[in-house]
């Protein structure tokens, strides 16, 4: 498998689209990756990475992998605890056991880079984490994990739905009544993590899948962008025709206007075939 990583540091980080896989083997997909720093910071403490199979039997056996990791602000060396994460489950990912449970697979990947932080920090001698957002995909699949703030949506006939729930104090408080649901765009506490990678020694990330279609779009986003643009928005501009390095520019321009004090990255992922598949015992099967 090939791996790519990108940390990006320019206001207009170059996005790169990749479709190889062939169609008549299983999913195929093509994606653009984007990393801005925004209009406020000087430096990009976001971190992005992907897995890309490099055969069809790849493409059955391990399918593809994104990741987006947004170093924690406050805590020191967010760019080195991001880029930590990101490559530690890009590597756990390409040395995984063929035909493993995605499930299985992302939980265990990480807890790896929660631990790899963790001794890093200790090593400088400092306290550093992040968030992590990271998706699989196989068959007619995509698997979702993460922790933090940084989120997924998939967008399907002109709707986002956000697959990942944010991890953050203005959340878990909403989850229990105590902060009415309309008041947590204003909360204090929105932007303070209830979790993240790095901070904790035991860690615990919440996973989901969702069955993917032809046109499908997976969005992984920092909340740079998700903070000022929102989801309706988000599907008018990621639709199925849309070119997919201009559609990532757009929405990183349009966080830029409306805010940009905080880097913008989006990993924008497009299906363009599926493979139908059943599971018995935990092994698939085509459907006819």
């Amino acid at each position: 498998m090939n791996a790519a990583t990108q940390n990006g540091s320019a206001r207009a980080a170059a996005a790169a689209t990749e479709a190889k896989a062939s169609s008549r083997f299983g999913m195929d997909l093509e994606f653009a990756q984007i990393s801005d720093v925004g209009r406020v910071r000087t430096g990009n403490e976001d971190y992005l990475g992907s897995v890309q199979p490099d055969s069809p039997q790849r493409v059955r056996s391990h399918g593809w992998l994104f990741a987006l990791a947004d170093g924690v602000g406050g805590h020191d060396l967010g760019e080195v605890a991001s880029r930590t994460a990101v490559e530690c489950i890009v590597e756990g990912f390409r040395s995984s056991v063929a035909g493993e449970s995605h499930f299985a697979v992302l939980n265990r990947l990480i807890l790896a880079a929660n631990t790899r932080i963790i001794d890093a920090g200790h090593a400088a001698r400092v306290n550093m984490a992040t968030t992590i957002v990271t998706c699989a995909l196989r068959y007619d699949r995509v698997t979702v994990a993460h922790v933090g703030d940084s989120r997924c949506y998939v967008i399907r006939r002109g709707q986002a739905m956000q697959v990942t729930r944010d991890h953050t104090l203005a959340n878990e408080q909403s989850r229990l009544g105590v902060l009415p649901s309309s008041e947590l765009e204003r909360a204090e506490m929105r932007h303070v993590l209830s979790r993240s990678l790095g901070s904790e020694l035991i860690v615990k990330p919440d996973l989901a899948e969702e069955q993917l279609s032809v046109g499908d779009v997976v969005l992984l986003c920092s909340d740079g962008l998700h903070a000022s643009v929102k989801g309706a928005e988000l599907a008018l501009i990621l639709t199925p025709e849309a070119e997919l390095n201009a559609a990532a520019q757009q929405l990183v321009d349009l966080a830029n206007e409306r805010d940009g004090s905080d880097n913008i990255s989006a990993l924008v992922i497009r299906i363009k075939n599926v493979e139908r598949v059943g599971m018995y015992r935990g092994r698939p099967y085509r459907l006819p």
